[in-house]
């Protein structure tokens, strides 16, 4: 893989996609600097080598121009401090304005460029302004798996700008590496536990966990849909009324091709959608009409655990229920624990996609665990097999 370990640095503009797309309150503070950390090694690598470190990424979703509350400036403070150096700030990311900031750097400074989005460009993956971003830099490193999905014009495009010098960088060559060996190469049983509202956005991927998996267990809001795809009565539980046939489609699916298709058996329900509702449990099958099912039941809890304990390779995307509420998000929070346990007894654990890796930040469990996916969108499209762009680009010559 082509990475940057043994790359000369020093004396080098290095321009690094990477992906600051964080959390800020209405103060513009950062609540979860995640994806910030995750990206510090590539970035402490090229200034401890004496290159110039020039950072690029989006944050939100800006309308093509200039956004107050989209500004990397408010990136900049917690990036100097994390980073132990002062970081400048370049109030563009092309331009001449631009190039006058890089062309005061010295070795091992930090720049950070305004916010690529303020361009449509980027999202339509423009020529000219990867070629205007091109000439920013000596070296191109793509650090940012969130976005390699995405044949945005600083992921993909503006690599064939660097014919001989783009790398990958510390986070993005680890993500392919830990999903590679999560799919490739596997220890038995291999459980995947896909959750999460609905079954939209994951047909895909469960079409193709078929291949690989020995066991798929289906959690979270999308479960209800599976129910009333086996004549279950569901109450007002959230169902995809034309993805029906679907998940009768995936159940027999899963039969013929040998996979232990896992289904809730019980929910947790309320009678409103607020923590302090009316509750009950009941078989999944069999949930009163006033009432909807909002967390996976203690029988679920207890099959699902069981599986997850004697597995060696475990891909965990979607919640079991709505864990942001405490009354529920036991099924979640247990269903963390036992892939912690398989994970302490020598399993290989993957998280990934945004409520999963809250849920693991909330209850404790991100050290507990092999690997934390920054990208969500990324991963859910690597694992359906669909080659990324911005992990293309890099690696063809």
């Amino acid at each position: 893989m082509k990475n940057i370990q043994d790359v000369s640095l020093e004396g080098k503009r290095v321009l690094i996609r990477v992906d600051f797309n964080v959390p800020l309150d209405e103060h513009f503070n950062i609540t979860d600097n995640s994806r910030i950390l995750a990206a510090l090694p590539t970035i402490k690598k090229v200034i401890s080598c004496g290159g110039k470190a020039i950072l690029m990424s989006h944050l939100g979703r800006p309308k093509d121009s200039f956004e107050e509350k989209f500004s990397l400036k408010h990136i900049v403070k917690q990036l100097s401090k994390l980073i132990d150096r002062t970081v400048a700030f370049s109030s563009d990311c092309i331009g001449e304005s631009t190039t006058a900031d890089i062309s005061k750097m010295e070795n091992g400074d930090v720049l950070v460029l305004e916010n690529l989005r303020f361009y449509k460009e980027e999202k339509l993956g423009g020529l000219k302004f990867a070629k205007q971003l091109s000439e920013l830099a000596d070296i191109y490193i793509n650090d940012a798996f969130g976005t390699a999905h995405r044949a945005h014009a600083s992921t993909a495009i503006i690599a064939d700008y660097f014919p001989n010098t783009k790398y990958f960088g510390f986070l993005l060559s680890g993500e392919i590496e830990s999903l590679e060996k999560a799919l490739t190469t596997p220890k038995r049983p291999f459980t995947a536990i896909i959750g999460g509202a609905k079954i939209s956005g994951k047909i895909d991927v469960i079409k193709s966990l078929f291949d690989k998996v020995d066991n798929l267990i289906i959690g979270g809001g999308m479960a209800y849909t599976f129910a009333k795809a086996c004549s279950g009565n569901i109450g007002k539980s959230l169902v995809e009324e034309e993805k029906i046939a679907l998940a009768k489609q995936l159940i027999e699916d899963a039969k013929n091709r040998g996979v232990n298709l896992l289904l809730p058996s019980d929910s947790v329900n309320a009678n409103d959608f607020k923590n302090d509702a009316n509750t009950n449990i009941t078989d999944i099958k069999n949930i009163a009409d006033e009432y909807m099912g909002l967390d996976i039941g203690p029988e679920s809890i207890a099959s699902f655990s069981s599986i997850i304990k004697n597995s060696k390779t475990i891909i965990w995307n979607g919640p079991m229920g709505v864990f942001e509420m405490e009354n529920f998000c036991k099924g979640t929070k247990e269903i963390g624990e036992a892939i912690c346990e398989a994970t302490e007894n020598g399993a290989f654990s993957l998280v990934g996609g945004g409520d999963s890796v809250a849920a693991v930040k909330k209850f404790g469990f991100a050290d507990k665990v092999s690997y934390i996916s920054t990208g969500g969108g990324a991963m859910l499209e690597y694992l359906e097999g669909k080659e990324l762009p911005g992990v293309v680009a890099i690696q063809k010559s």
